[in-house]
């Protein structure tokens, strides 16, 4: 059945269907015309993916050049050179052998007849590897209130900053957020989540103890944010080290907390992982799935580094999307993830595909046209 999704500003859940054919799932408020900021926002998103990824499309440049001039003769030099500029771009050797034999194929198969076709190809194989497992990349929130994401990860890899520009964006669409700071273990942790709290105009709940379980600090903030009409509890945990079993384990506690307040929660459990590491996360996303579940993965420090093909490995791999990016150390620089601006950055002269003036927020059954970069959230049965 079609539903009709909306900025959470203006949703209440509702039992029973509306006098209309179509089940809907919040009472919205006629859709208005998009206010001119948001789409100027939205313009900005674009930009800063665009610009975020720099140093991994400055590795890529080569190809461009490669293909300018190409011809059939020198098809093995070329393809051997576009083999070495994914590698560098930490592609991973799978995934680029992968592309390259494919178009290694229709090359000599007649197919592929000039260098442009050839990276209109390349393209097309990067954006079916980010979306050939089907997974969504928008927040899948359900239909209850409050909706509960857990942020989790290795020390140190952004998971409280995650956290706040996470918050920060969300509740400039005028969602009611609630964070819980459950890592109690860091010393100064909480302290950090309370500034993004102030920071965000945002209710925290922290531990009552310095012994409190972080199982308990969770189980808390949930009730509240039941009890007192949150949209959103954001959930911290503590980093750490996926071969630490024992931590691993509190993990499934923190999570069974949860659900035993809200059947089926959380909603979302969202791995933040360092781009800088290239593909030395994908053990660590390996052990984190399989304990608890991974929905949706952070990458953080993308535009610090130059190995931002590891987001292909990634979501090819472990067939877990990639929600948002990190490309930046600005609070609005935790962007949405987007295969198809993704695939964009292998266009060097792409500099027309940094503004698309039909880009919006959020998307549904509306007047709205849907959005092709910059998607938050999206809600579903």
């Amino acid at each position: 059945m079609a539903t009709t999704s909306a900025s959470f500003a203006r949703f209440s859940v509702i039992s029973r269907p509306s006098s209309d054919s179509s089940y809907v799932l919040f009472n919205v408020a006629p859709e208005p015309e998009p206010p001119i900021p948001v789409l100027e926002k939205a313009k900005s998103d674009v930009e800063k993916v665009f610009s975020g990824f720099s140093k991994t499309r400055n590795n890529l440049t080569v190809i461009d050049e490669l293909l300018l001039y190409w011809n059939l003769a020198e098809t093995d030099r070329v393809l051997d050179k576009l083999e070495e500029a994914l590698l560098v771009s930490d592609f991973g050797p799978k995934i680029t052998i992968k592309i390259v034999e494919n178009l290694r194929e229709d090359i000599f198969s007649g197919k592929l007849k000039s260098g442009n076709e050839i990276k209109e190809a390349l393209k097309r194989n990067v954006l079916e590897l980010l979306t050939s497992k089907g997974s969504k990349t928008e927040l899948q929130l359900g239909f209850r209130k409050p909706a509960v994401i857990m942020i989790v990860g290795v020390n140190g890899g952004g998971k409280t900053t995650s956290l706040g520009k996470l918050a920060y964006r969300l509740k400039n669409e005028g969602v009611k957020i609630l964070m819980a700071a459950g890592d109690t273990f860091r010393a100064a942790a909480s302290d950090q989540l309370e500034i993004w709290a102030e920071r965000t105009g945002c209710e925290i709940v922290v531990a009552e103890s310095e012994k409190a379980k972080a199982s308990s600090v969770l189980s808390q903030a949930v009730k509240k944010g039941k009890e007192q009409g949150f949209d959103i509890v954001l959930c911290d945990t503590s980093g750490r080290l996926h071969t630490n079993y024992s931590l691993m384990e509190e993990l499934i506690s923190c999570k069974k907390s949860v659900a035993k307040v809200i059947p089926g929660a959380p909603n979302e459990i969202l791995l933040v992982l360092d781009g800088t590491t290239g593909l030395n996360m994908l053990p660590q996303a390996r052990e984190f799935n399989d304990v608890v579940g991974i929905t949706g993965l952070i990458l953080t420090k993308l535009d610090g580094s130059a190995r931002g093909g590891c987001v292909v490995s990634v979501v090819d791999e472990l067939g877990i999307p990639v929600k948002f990016v990190g490309v930046g150390e600005g609070v609005e620089d935790l962007q949405p993830f987007d295969a198809n601006a993704f695939q964009k950055q292998l266009d060097m002269n792409a500099e027309q595909h940094r503004v698309d003036g039909k880009i919006a927020l959020y998307y549904g059954t509306s007047s709205w046209e849907r959005p092709s970069i910059a998607n938050v959230y999206s809600i579903f049965r």
